[in-house]
């Protein structure tokens, strides 16, 4: 089985085929008597066909284009939230202790 790219458009497409509805763009090749005007007929739709694949792709991979680059970002903000967060424990002893050194004795480790 070939493999197909799951897109909603690539789905949409499927299923207009499966109900055989008409899709825009398409011509009813069955209407032609003559073999050369089907057979023109046929590559016309199939041209029509492969310019809306090429289209979907194209969308399709500058959505992927830009989920990475999204995801990229979120990796750099979640590592600079991991590096705040092991340094707050420090930063609220030394802030209690300078606080409270006159009551208590802080550790010198945390």
């Amino acid at each position: 089985m070939p493999e197909q790219l799951l897109t909603p458009h690539s789905c949409e497409v499927e299923a207009m085929l499966e109900t055989g509805q008409d899709i825009r763009g398409m011509e009813v090749c069955t209407a032609e008597k003559q073999m050369e005007r089907r057979t023109a007929c046929l590559q016309a739709n199939v041209e029509f066909l492969q310019q809306a694949l090429m289209k979907l792709d194209r969308k399709t991979r500058d959505r992927i284009a830009t989920a990475t680059r999204d995801l990229s970002d979120a990796r750099g903000e979640i590592a600079a939230l991991k590096s705040t967060i092991q340094k707050l424990p420090l930063w609220v002893r030394n802030r209690h202790c300078g606080v409270l050194s006159a009551v208590i004795s802080c550790p010198q480790s945390y």
